[in-house]
C-alpha cells in the first residue's frame, strides 16, 4: 500500500513538473515568470513561502526581484544559506533554521514570520553557471526530506534555464532600446549642426563633426548677424556620449541667443559662462571658440575660452601661426571675464582654422600623438584644397597615422578661407 502511495505521489509530482515546464515556456516577461515560478514552487513542494534570488554580477550580490510574503532583499553573494548554495552549487537542507548559524534571524524579527526549516537550491543556466538561488521555507507538517531535495533539484534545473533565457532576452531588449534611443539622439544632435556653410562672397567656409560615440560633446555653428557679420562657434564639452551632448545643446542655444542680442563677444562669453556655472556639475566644463568675421573689411576677431588648437595660415609667407587662448573654459569659475583678441586681417589666401583636440591628441598604437607640428605641415602641404576638401584630407591623414587605434574623442573642424 505504501509503495502504491509513493508511486502515486511520484506520478503527481511528475505531472506537476510537466505542467510547470509548459508554464515556464509560455511566460515571456521576467516579472510574470518569477511569479509563475514561485507559485509553482509552493504547489510542488507544499511549503509556506518561496523566494527567488537573482545574481547581480556587477555588484556580486543576490537580490530578490519578487518575494512572496517578503519585501525586497539584497545581500553579498557569499553570505548566508542562499550564498553558500550559490557558491557551492549544491542543494542545502536546513531542518531547524534557528539552530543553523548561517540563518539570518533579523528577517523573521522584521516580518513577524517564523522560519522552521529551509530548502535552498542553486539555479543553473544552460551553460552550467548559476543565475540565482531558489529558497523555500516551512514544509507543511514536517521537514523537507530527500524526496523534496530531488524535486527542487529537478525543478531548479528547469527554472534556471528559463530564467537565464528571460534575463538574456531582457538584456537584449534593453540594449536594443538604448541603441534606438541613441540613434534618435544622434539624429537630433546632427540636426542641430549647420546643414550647409554660410554663403559669403569671397570666402570658402566649411565645418565638419564626427562624434566618438553615437552622440558627442562637440559642436560647431555658423550664425549670420547684423551687417553681414558671421559668427563662427566651435565648442567641446568634457567627455562624450549622451550627457555631454545635452550640455552641448544647451551651450549652443545660449550662444545663439546671446549673439542675437549683442555682437560684443566679451559680454557674450561672460554671460554664457555664468549661466553654465549655474547648471553644470563640478566635473563638467566647456571649451568654446567664437569668432566674428566681417567680410567687408576682411577682419576676424575672436575669443577662445580654452578651445584649441587654433591656426592662422598666412598665404603670403606660407607660415602657419598657432594662436593663443583668451582664458579658461566656460563653467569653471563664475564671474570670469574674457578679452577679445586683436583683430586679424585676412589677406587673399589666408585661412583661419579651428579644431577640437581630438585631432592632435589621437594616438597611434605606440601612444605617440598626431600633434600640432604634423597638423601645421598638412595645412601648408594642401593649401590649394578647398576648405571642405582640406578637412577631409586632414581626417584621412590622422586616421592613417592612428593605424586602426580607436577614436577616443569627438572630432570637429571649421575652416574660414579668404579666396
Amino acid at each position: 500500500m505504501a509503495d502504491s502511495q509513493t508511486y502515486a505521489r511520484m506520478l503527481s509530482d511528475l505531472h506537476t513538473l510537466l505542467e510547470v515546464s509548459c508554464e515556464l515556456g509560455a511566460t515571456t516577461e521576467l516579472g510574470p515568470l518569477l511569479n509563475t515560478i514561485q507559485q509553482a514552487t509552493l504547489r510542488v513542494l507544499d511549503c509556506e513561502r518561496s523566494t527567488i534570488f537573482l545574481y547581480d554580477q556587477r555588484t556580486d550580490e543576490l537580490f530578490s526581484r519578487l518575494a512572496i510574503g517578503e519585501g525586497a532583499i539584497r545581500f553579498p553573494a557569499h553570505r548566508g544559506i542562499a550564498g553558500e548554495a550559490f557558491r557551492t552549487q549544491q542543494v542545502i537542507n536546513v531542518p531547524d533554521a534557528y539552530a543553523d548559524p548561517r540563518f539570518n534571524q533579523e528577517v523573521d524579527r522584521r516580518t513577524g514570520f517564523h522560519t522552521r526549516n529551509i530548502l535552498t537550491c542553486p539555479l543553473m543556466g544552460i551553460d552550467q553557471h548559476p543565475v540565482g538561488v531558489l529558497q523555500v521555507l516551512n514544509k507543511r507538517g514536517r521537514s523537507f526530506d530527500s524526496r523534496d531535495e530531488e524535486l527542487i533539484r529537478t525543478f531548479g534545473a528547469q527554472v534556471g534555464v528559463a530564467l537565464q533565457r528571460q534575463l538574456l532576452l531582457e538584456e537584449y531588449v534593453e540594449k536594443q532600446r538604448i541603441k534606438e534611443d541613441l540613434t534618435i539622439a544622434h539624429s537630433i544632435q546632427q540636426g542641430l549642426l549647420p546643414r550647409r556653410p554660410p554663403v559669403v562672397p569671397g570666402y570658402d567656409i566649411a565645418g565638419w563633426n564626427k562624434p566618438a560615440d553615437e552622440t558627442g560633446g562637440d559642436f560647431f555653428d555658423f550664425q549670420m548677424l547684423m551687417n553681414e557679420t558671421v559668427a563662427v562657434t566651435v565648442a567641446d564639452v568634457t567627455g562624450h556620449g549622451v550627457g555631454p551632448a545635452l550640455i552641448a545643446a544647451e551651450c549652443r542655444a545660449l550662444m545663439r541667443a546671446s549673439l542675437s542680442l549683442t555682437q560684443n563677444l566679451e559680454r557674450v562669453l561672460a554671460l554664457v559662462n555664468d549661466l553654465l556655472n549655474h547648471d553644470l556639475p563640478d566635473d563638467r566644463f566647456v571649451t568654446v571658440f567664437v569668432g566674428l568675421l566681417e567680410p567687408d573689411v576682411h577682419r576676424f576677431a575672436y575669443i577662445s575660452a580654452g578651445q584649441g588648437p587654433l591656426y592662422h595660415h598666412v598665404a603670403a609667407t606660407g607660415e602657419v601661426r598657432e594662436l593663443g587662448t583668451s582664458g579658461p573654459p566656460l563653467g569653471v569659475l563664475p564671474g570670469r571675464t574674457y578679452e577679445l583678441s586683436r583683430p586679424i586681417v585676412l589677406e587673399p589666401g589666408d585661412r583661419m582654422v579651428v579644431f577640437t583636440d581630438g585631432f592632435v591628441e589621437w594616438p597611434a598604437p605606440d601612444l605617440e600623438r598626431f600633434g600640432n607640428e604634423r597638423m601645421k605641415n598638412l595645412l601648408k602641404e594642401h593649401a590649394e584644397l578647398s576648405s571642405a576638401a582640406l578637412i577631409q584630407e586632414i581626417c584621412k591623414e590622422v586616421m592613417t597615422f592612428a593605424r586602426g587605434s580607436r577614436q577616443r574623442d569627438d572630432l570637429t573642424a571649421v575652416i574660414v578661407h579668404r579666396q
